[in-house]
């Protein structure tokens, strides 16, 4: 959500998505098998944690003042396998990871930037 929460427009107090503004430019890790593992593992944790609530609602699993501690436990154990994807050390807060990530994307995009071409004046 740190990501979003940047590059995300808003309609009223809604995020809004767009391929092309959030999904698109997001710059994605190249984990390792071990990583990928981890995050599959933890993945699945949080679908388990949410199968122990069958008769519940999505919004009724996600609300922030009524989320069952399972699901919560699930899903920052998913962030913290994603952070390690990036890097070995954990992120502080979300404002380490956002330029974190902007570093990343910086260095993605650079490459593809047409190189000024110095002009020569006639004299």
């Amino acid at each position: 959500m740190a990501w979003v929460k940047q590059v995300c427009g808003r309609l009223e107090s809604r995020y809004r998505y767009s391929n092309s503004l959030v999904y698109n430019n997001f710059p994605w890790p190249e984990p390792t098998a071990k990583q990928r593992a981890a995050v599959e593992a933890a993945a699945q944790a949080v679908l388990d944690a949410r199968k122990k609530f069958p008769d519940a609602t999505l919004a009724d699993l996600y609300d922030p003042l009524s989320m069952p501690p399972a699901l919560v436990k699930a899903h920052a154990a998913l962030d913290r396998a994603v952070d390690r994807c990036y890097r070995s050390q954990p992120f502080e807060n979300d404002r380490q990871r956002v330029e974190h990530l902007f570093s990343l994307y910086e260095k993605l995009t650079v490459p593809l930037l047409p190189s000024a071409k110095k002009s020569r004046r006639k004299t």
